[in-house]
């Protein structure tokens, strides 16, 4: 977005647009991706860059990425690292592991130009494997860039399109008030105080708009209808920031990014004593929201709002800043924020008459300190769990409290100050004693009941004395040299004073390059862009709910229970049938018997709830309407009655109590005899270990259209599955037809991870049902709460396992007991559990082998498919017990896990051998590359040196059985076309969710038929093309799909065989052409099913599996024990996946698939109440990864000279295999915590809980802060939990 309303300056803001009212863009340039270049005409080099470097996968997330990226260009042509940094704040990506994105664009930073000057590597940035670099071996070309910078177009800003000059000819309407009127809202810009006071005299209950940053979330997820909205960002008194003699004054409407802005310029030119509260106000900003919200989003609307976990609001209060407000009738008022200026949650003192004019952030002193800290789930753009700022005026003469504020939020409704502590402290000297009377005082002065919302009590007053603490710390460090025999503090405490910070980036990736005789047009092997890359950075790439309205188009939006286990006892839809626009309410009573049940396995769903709800978010029933507006309001006005039911189940823990389980479990895998194993054991260990679940969180929700073909009861399903198939046979039993009359059409998803595989059908059926009824166009696509609520995550687990060993940590037997939390329908939860079951021995040999496995049933949404598929639960408790193992032995663990290894040739606790059994090789190279054994010196010596700060190392493997455990899902089909111009239009079963697949399987076509791929296209997946289709799913899309379109392709070429031998020397057009003279078909279908597979349960006995991928990752971390905050030193990553088809979507897979196993094992965790309310249904409250919590130094390495002839040429499976090696990191934040506990006299043996939040961790170092936590009482019911 351009604007230049109050300055003769263009200033260009990347904006989110969900946010962005219309009204306030009067006089104002819009610009979108479409706008900035186009395949059809020609890229803009930020659009080419993060397709040619491989940053778009799904796609979904591009043109955000790529504006943000184009926004900063536009405002410094060559910008620093740290600017491309700040810029990507507030941008999410699922897929790419942020790595190909960061080091496409990080070539338009001067960083860039100046290290490729310095030391010219590939990528212009210096090797991350330092002397193990490439360069520094002779003989031997390891490296090949998966992109050439140089070929990139450079960028011009003279070529940048200028600012529409007819917005410039006269600023006249720009001066005058402007107002909408709407049927229900009012919006008004006024552009005077006269006015503004006027409107909030006449209307004193009108909300006041200036980023829309807290309304449009009001409005759009929390139901709120405001009459009046009253924009005053053309009030000059609102707008204009003031240098003063006693400090800064900014006016209310002011931005938070101008206000930075101008900051940092009164920290430069003023002496650092004067600026600490400003100092504070800008370290604070950088991790306040993402860029796009500080660039709309106004102080006096932040202030105003009263959050209690505001970040901004604790440094004003502690900074005791003045506010001016005024009036129409009570005129000018000036207020001091202190702790009597909330009155209650998000309620203040300022009269509903009143507006906030200004806010003056005063000077400091050079007696006075500031410091402000902040705790959130993620570092950037995060709410806080608590944050603070502390205020402290020292006498002149001696370090002797003057004055203090200490102010915090997160600790009540409100910000809240510590009263009684700043009495208390008054008059005493800033030392070691002085802490713990504070650390009393403050326990006392912020009590929180064990049930209070937000959840994390014990922690969140564990933070408050930590902040403390370091406060404690940075003024002492000021001090110390001020004051005459003023003691330093201790050379261990000084990593305590700081927190994590930013950290450039670096990389290297390593794969097999293609052999120089390779034919110029195989695309095999090499790193080509994918097919959709160009076309996603343009916004031209057609998603589901892109496509074009049709016709006679109506929307479809759920009623949902709002009980988690109620019988229904009436349905009222009275009210919502009246409203304008509404065309009809579907519920059970128009799906009769059989027709409303569904399920991908056992028909246990129903479409719609009949009788009884059993999970919050159940669809009761659907609200067809003109527009998804009316759709939405109308599906709230419909009025269910319930009566509750009793058990309301939630966690496996409630299941294993009530013994709620599903039909057919618990279900057993046995080999050798673990008895007698455990009666011959050196040592025997029992543990426990728990993983929480994760939301899929595709960046596009589920989305469904149907259009009734008018006849025969046809109906086209274009939807977002990764399973047509399965959407076409449950619509047609739906509606009592034959599946021929049902065609699924899939173009391409903005991320699946499995979450698509089933669940779809929440959406899918209700809409074409309506359809089908209605005989006419119905869509809906879930908002991101509604997503979340509906359709199911990844499957907590809880394992319990006995182990015995030997002294030198050789496995001998284990008895595992796994539970899963299936959630109030099967679904998918046998075939997860089932894969636990299988790699619950992850990589290691263990002869005596007996697990249990159990599904629970919960009155949680139906959990489902995600990536990995139970595997990477299995193989957690796999690690945990080797971790065990070492502590007991007082061993390194990667020692233990060594000894264990699999080796070639060796048989599974199930009974399939493994062949080309490549672990030892991926293990030996990870450490090599890794510098594993000098590392874990220097981590050992770094945590002697540092008391508060500690790192630590790990280093897992993993072996991921591909294929189906189903055997007949074990089958795919394909089609090729050949027209006679000799283009190929390839169809197959597979659905292209970002990983690749349809690129892939052109370069299998290509190679097959000897042509450029060029001449190949894939439109889309449809089941009128390929029929009985499994799922895109189990990691094996490319290797089913890919056997299938070689087979078709083999049809074609050996019907062209006499055409090629009686003209040798014509080429592909001519051969065609002459094909088709001679009536010889030119097109064919592929079939494939693996062979050799199949799994006797019963028995067991055969091959779950048709081959493994093995990989081996190396990480190191560092945590800060007072916050239990974290950073990703390096990550190492090895992986065989035999001779790659494609190493940059390979490696792409591996990034992805890596930082999504980060957020599952140290980030993402979802919480439910008791009573089965979802608490974390949206990104505000659900944190996955972003840019900065990636690896500082992530590399990347395909294993060489390693093949697989179970698969397309030679090559592996990638898509789940990688997730679980993320692991590393959660065992290298336990190997950190173990150094803490250590140091500090406590046990190396705890248990931590998977994911490893800043709470778990900062719990888990136990000292003298958290022994003055108070307990909770056990016996309240807390306010979240755990599924």
């Amino acid at each position: 977005m351009d604007t230049s309303l109050l300055s003769s300056e263009q200033i260009h803001l990347a904006v989110n647009a969900c946010l962005a009212p219309v009204c306030s863009l009067h006089g104002l340039a819009v610009t979108t991706v479409e706008g900035i270049g186009s395949t059809k005409t020609k890229l803009h080099p930020v659009q080419e860059r993060i397709a040619k470097s491989h940053g778009s996968q799904c796609g979904f997330c591009t043109p955000g990425i790529v504006m943000s990226v184009y926004t900063l260009l536009r405002n410094s042509s060559k910008p620093k690292m740290k600017d491309l940094e700040v810029s990507l704040q507030g941008n999410l990506c699922r897929c790419t592991g942020y790595r190909a994105i960061i080091e496409g664009f990080g070539t338009f930073t001067e960083d860039w130009e100046q290290s490729r000057i310095s030391n010219g590597t590939p990528n212009g940035t210096t090797c991350s494997l330092g002397s193990n670099c490439c360069k520094n071996r002779p003989a031997e070309k390891e490296e090949e860039a998966l992109f050439t910078p140089g070929e990139f177009t450079p960028y011009d800003p003279t070529q940048e399109p200028i600012f529409p000059p007819e917005l410039k000819i006269s600023s006249e309407l720009d001066k005058q008030n402007l107002s909408f009127i709407g049927k229900r809202t009012a919006w008004y810009r006024p552009t005077n105080i006269v006015d503004l006071l006027d409107l909030k005299d006449k209307y004193p209950d009108a909300r006041i708009v200036v980023g829309n940053t807290e309304v449009g979330v009001e409005t759009k997820f929390k139901n709120c209808v405001y009459p009046v909205l009253i924009n005053p960002s053309m009030v000059p008194e609102l707008s204009a920031i003031n240098v003063t003699d006693s400090g800064v004054s900014v006016g209310a409407s002011v931005t938070l990014n101008d206000m930075e802005i101008v900051m940092r310029k009164v920290i430069e030119s003023e002496p650092e004593y004067k600026t600490r509260i400003f100092s504070a106000v800008v370290d604070m900003l950088h991790w306040f929201a993402g860029k796009q919200i500080r660039n709309v989003a106004a102080v006096g609307g932040n202030l105003m709002t009263g959050s209690p976990i505001s970040d901004l609001n604790p440094i004003w209060i502690a900074a005791r800043c003045q506010l001016q407000v005024q009036s129409k009738t009570r005129g000018v008022r000036i207020l001091t924020m202190d702790h009597s200026f909330f009155t209650g949650y998000r309620r203040n003192v300022i009269k509903p008459d009143e507006v906030l004019v200004r806010i003056i952030v005063p000077f400091t002193a050079q007696n006075q300190y500031f410091h402000a800290y902040k705790q959130a789930r993620r570092r950037d753009d995060d709410i806080a769990i608590v944050n603070a700022a502390f205020n402290i005026y020292l006498e002149n003469s001696s370090p002797v409290i003057k004055d203090i504020v200490m102010a915090f939020g997160g600790m009540a409704p409100t910000t809240v100050t510590a009263q009684t502590t700043q009495q208390k402290l008054l008059g005493l000297k800033w030392n070691d004693a002085l802490l713990e009377k504070a650390y009393g005082y403050l326990v006392n002065d912020l009590p929180l009941a064990g049930n209070a919302p937000g959840g994390m009590v014990q922690y969140r007053v564990a933070l408050v004395l930590s902040f403390f603490f370091k406060a404690y710390l940075a003024v002492c460090q000021k001090i110390q040299t001020i004051y005459a025999d003023y003691p330093a503090i201790p050379n261990d405490h000084e990593s305590a004073v700081h927190g994590f910070g930013s950290v450039k980036p670096s990389s290297a990736q390593y794969f097999q390059v293609v052999p120089n005789d390779q034919k110029v047009n195989d695309p095999v092997g090499r790193p080509i862009v994918h097919k959709s890359a160009y076309k996603q950075a343009t916004g031209e790439a057609v998603y589901c709910d892109d496509m074009p309205q049709i016709k006679g188009e109506l929307y479809l939006a759920l009623v949902l229970s709002s009980k988690t286990h109620a019988r229904i006892l009436s349905i009222d839809a009275s009210q919502a049938l009246a409203l304008d626009g509404v065309q009809a309410f579907y519920s059970a009573e128009d799906l009769p018997g059989k027709r409303n049940s569904w399920g991908p396995i056992i028909h246990d769903e129903e479409v719609f709830a009949r009788g009884v709800v059993t999970y919050q978010g159940q669809p009761v029933g659907a609200i067809v309407a003109d527009d998804q507006r009316i759709a939405q309001q109308a599906a709230k006005l419909v009025k269910i009655s319930y009566q509750d039911i009793e058990p309301v189940i939630v966690t496996i823990e409630d299941a294993i109590e009530k013994e709620s389980f599903f039909p057919g479990y618990p279900k057993k895998l046995e080999k050798g005899n673990v008895d007698a194993a455990f009666a011959a054991a050196d040592n025997i260990l029992t543990g426990e270990a728990r993983m929480a679940g994760q939301e899929h969180f595709y960046l596009e929700t589920h989305c469904c259209i149907a259009v009734p073909k008018c006849e025969d009861d046809e109906l086209h399903i274009y939807i977002s599955s990764q399973n047509p198939t399965e959407a076409q046979k449950l619509i047609a039993e739906m509606l009592d037809i034959p599946a021929n009359r049902v065609t699924c059409h899939v173009k391409r998803m903005g991320g699946g991870f499995g979450g698509k595989e089933s669940r779809f059908n929440v959406v899918s059926l209700p809409v074409a049902l309506a359809a089908h009824r209605l005989q006419r166009p119905v869509r809906c696509m879930l908002d991101r709460d509604e997503d979340m609520i509906v359709t199911g995550q990844r499957h907590p687990f809880l394992g319990r396992f006995k182990v015995s060993f030997t002294n030198t940590g050789k496995i001998t037997g284990c008895e595992v007991y796994i539970y899963n939390n299936g959630g109030y329908s099967m679904d998918l939860s046998g075939a997860v559990l089932e894969r636990a079951m299988f790699h619950t021995e992850n990589s290691y040999k263990i002869d005596n082998v007996r697990v249990h496995g159990y599904v629970c049933r919960t009155n949680i949404p139906s959990n489902t498919a995600f990536r990995g598929f139970g595997g990477p639960q299995g193989m957690f408790f796999a690690e945990t017990m080797i971790r065990d193992i070492a502590t007991y032995l007082g061993k390194e663990p990667s020692e233990v896990a060594e000894i264990n290894l699999y080796q070639e040739g060796n048989i599974t606790h199930y009974n399939q051998p493994l062949l080309n059994c490549t672990l030892q090789k991926c293990w030996t190279e990870c450490v090599a590359r890794s510098d594993y054994s000098a590392r874990q010196q220097e981590i050992q010596q770094y945590n002697e040196l540092n008391k508060w700060k500690k790192r630590g190392i790990s280093i897992v493997p993993t072996k991921f059985g591909i294929s189906f455990t189903c055997k007949f899902l074990n089958q795919a089909g394909a089609l090729v076309h050949v027209y006679t111009d000799g283009s190929v239009l390839l169809s197959h079963g597979g659905t292209e969710m970002g990983q690749g697949l349809h690129t892939k399987m052109i370069q299998v076509a290509s190679r097959a038929l000897g042509i450029s791929e060029s001449l190949i296209h894939i439109s889309e997946t449809s089941t009128d093309k390929v029929p009985n289709t499994s799922a895109t799913a189990a990691s094996a899309g490319s290797d089913l799909n890919g056997m299938a379109v070689l087979n078709a392709c083999h049809t074609i070429l050996e019907r062209l065989q006499p055409i090629k031998k009686a003209n040798p020397s014509g080429g592909w057009e001519d051969w065609i052409k002459a094909a088709y003279v001679e009536r010889i078909s030119l097109s064919a279908t592929g079939f494939y099913r693996t062979p050799d597979i199949g799994y006797d349960w019963e028995k067991n006995e055969g091959n779950p599996f048709n081959y493994f991928t093995f990989g081996v990752a190396c990480s190191e971390v560092e945590i800060d024990c007072l916050t239990g905050d974290h950073q990703v030193l390096r990550s190492d990553i090895v992986m065989d996946l035999g001779e790659s088809l494609n190493p940059a979507i390979d490696i792409g897979q591996i990034e992805g698939g890596f930082i999504q196993g980060y957020g599952l094992f140290t980030l993402e965790e979802p919480i439910v109440s008791p009573n089965g309310t979802l608490l974390t249904r949206g990104p505000g409250t659900y944190k996955l990864p972003g840019f900065s919590d990636i690896p500082a130094v992530f590399n990347v390495s395909l294993l060489k000279g390693a093949s697989n002839p179970r698969a397309v040429y030679s090559s592996k499976a990638v898509g789940e295999p990688p997730l679980f090696l993320a692991s590393s990191i959660f065992f290298a934040i336990k190997d950190a915590i173990s150094s803490a506990r250590v140091q500090r006299g406590f046990s190396k043996k705890f248990k931590l809980d998977s994911p490893a939040t800043a709470a778990r961790i900062r719990m888990a170092c136990e000292d003298d802060l958290t022994s003055k936590v108070p307990a909770v009482d056990p016996k309240l019911t807390p306010w979240g939990v755990t599924a």
